[in-house]
């Protein structure tokens, strides 16, 4: 993504609000609006922002993950197999 193109004054997007949109969403590229010069706030694609959602969301479970690990809670594929097949039975019982 190029910031150059994609940097737009709040001018611009209040007086063009359906270009930007446009924009956004068949450049497939966020857009960066300034207000007096600075970054304030970025318009994207829905689908883009679900998507870096979604990757987020993964690489919060991964961290967790890996923090359980290294804490030393988490068990071997086997036991954890065996526990639940164990509550199944114990469910249908």
């Amino acid at each position: 993504m190029k910031l150059s193109k994609s940097v737009k004054p709040i001018s611009y997007l209040k007086s063009k609000t359906a270009d930007a949109i446009r924009e956004v969403t068949e450049g497939q590229a966020a857009m960066v609006i300034t207000q007096n010069g600075e970054a304030k706030a970025v318009l994207q694609d829905i689908v883009d922002y679900e998507r870096t959602q979604e990757s987020l969301a993964l690489l919060k479970i991964l961290s967790q993950s890996m923090h359980s690990y290294y804490e030393g809670k988490n068990k071997n594929v086997k036991k954890s197999f065996a526990d639940i097949r164990k509550k199944i039975r114990a469910e249908k019982d």
